[in-house]
């Protein structure tokens, strides 16, 4: 394990925010665009109706932002592993697994383990890793740029 020294948190090695705050932005921009074409090109403005609808798009999206952020983000440090909601100590970590054979009739004994991050299934849009933890417990940890996280991974556990 890796020694921190000095105060402050330990430097990420690996981080995926789960989704981008820019994505609130969207709808409002969207809405700005349609106003910007209704005075250029109808007889009808929306003057009330668009500032609503952006309101309520920048809403629903901040809610879910806020949601992505705090169930599929992912972020490695030299001292623990954060999927989603839950947090894992590197050190508990014995080995990451080689990624699953796609050509296998069965699968591999930690493509059905537990997944990480206090969810049901890998999120979608992400990549299933294979971890043995100490006490040979297999999890699956999971990441957008799954071949990323593997490196640091296995470069944390190296160490």
């Amino acid at each position: 394990m890796t020694e921190r020294v000095g105060p402050g948190p330990a430097p990420v090695l690996f981080h995926e925010p789960g989704a981008r705050w820019r994505a609130v932005a969207y709808g409002p921009v969207f809405c700005v665009v349609v106003l910007v074409v209704e005075m250029f090109t109808g007889p009808v403005v929306h003057w009330a109706a668009l500032p609503v609808i952006a309101v309520a798009l920048a809403g629903f999206s901040w809610v879910t932002v806020v949601a992505a952020r705090r169930h599929v983000g992912v972020e490695l440090t030299a001292l623990t592993l954060r999927q989603g909601a839950e947090e894992l100590p590197v050190v508990d970590i014995e080995a990451v697994l080689p990624p699953a054979d796609a050509r296998a009739h069965e699968p591999q004994r930690w493509e059905t383990a537990r997944v990480l991050g206090e969810l049901s299934h890998v999120p979608r849009g992400r990549t299933a890793i294979g971890l043995r933890l100490r006490g040979g417990v297999f999890v699956r940890a999971w990441a957008s740029d799954d071949d990323a996280l593997r490196t640091a991974l296995t470069g944390c556990i190296d160490r």
